[in-house]
């Protein structure tokens, strides 16, 4: 067995970029900071997100078959930290963030650099985690920052990722 010291510091060698993926079911809106996100194919384009099954955004994805993905630009690293937690909405704001209404009925983040939202496809339940596959059904960016590079989890201090650390 791999000592777990050593798989925590080799995951979190992986390049992962952060993002806050958007959810709602009903009038229960959440935003919740990922790192688990990946594209999967081409035809049809199909992105992976990998959510904690005790988490919030976890249960309004199962319910209403859809998410964003809002990846933020370098420079704003420090919403990550707030959406650690469930998110409060007042008006079209979560956590003080200006939303809107995606397609689908989720949270678009309007100070994204760039977002998409996904239809749920299919989900795989794999542990601690469910690995929600969605299919981008529409998109968009900040013109202005067209050519910034997505915030990653390399410009924080923040780490996910390895073994269960032991109570948490």
């Amino acid at each position: 067995m791999v000592d777990p010291e050593t798989v925590n510091l080799v995951t979190w060698k992986i390049p992962n970029a952060l993002a806050l993926i958007g959810s709602r079911s009903g009038d229960r809106w959440n935003g919740m900071t990922a790192s688990w996100i990946t594209q999967l194919s081409m035809e049809p384009v199909l992105v992976g997100v990998g959510v904690d099954n005790k988490a919030l955004t976890h249960q309004l994805i199962s319910e209403s078959g859809a998410f964003s993905v809002n990846l933020w630009p370098t420079d704003d690293t420090r919403v990550f930290v707030k959406f650690s937690k469930p998110a409060t909405k007042e008006g079209m704001t979560l956590n003080g963030r200006p939303i809107r209404e995606g397609k689908t009925g989720v949270p678009i983040f309007e100070e994204a650099l760039a977002w998409f939202e996904c239809e749920v496809r299919q989900s795989l339940d794999l542990g601690t985690h469910t690995l929600f596959i969605g299919e981008i059904v529409d998109a968009g960016y900040d013109p202005d920052r067209q050519d910034e590079r997505a915030a990653a989890m390399s410009d924080t201090r923040m780490k996910y990722g390895g073994v269960k650390r032991g109570g948490h």
